[in-house]
């Protein structure tokens, strides 16, 4: 089983980043408003930016977790596969751990050719 960390951008240019282990499933769920409490409820439409899949969901939790607390700068560079520059924004923050964003025979690429409008 894969579990994966996407990063949806919202109607207002914000990100939303989560995990699963059903990627198509929770998009859907994130465009339906399926859950009304969900930062990405008043921010549709969305897009799907990127996404990355571990084998673990512990894994793809801690990369969540990191990823929540990278500037909007360093998430797109990180969008764009650009680690020079996440390493350059992350010399002024905390250390860059892109082993668990990159690993696991994972694409790093933005993916937006998953059916997601």
């Amino acid at each position: 089983m894969a579990f994966w960390v996407y990063i949806l951008q919202c109607a207002d240019n914000s990100y939303y980043t989560g995990h699963t282990d059903n990627l198509e499933q929770r998009i859907a769920q994130h465009h339906q408003g399926y859950f009304s409490t969900c930062y990405t409820y008043k921010r549709r439409p969305l897009e799907l930016v990127f996404s990355q899949d571990f084998v673990t969901r512990e894994e793809a939790l801690t990369s969540e977790q990191q990823i929540k607390g990278w500037s909007r700068k360093k998430k797109e560079a990180m969008m764009r596969g650009d680690w020079a520059e996440v390493s350059r924004l992350a010399k002024s923050t905390t250390p860059v751990r892109p082993e668990l964003v990159e690993g696991h025979g994972s694409t790093s690429s933005p993916r937006t050719d998953e059916g997601v409008v």
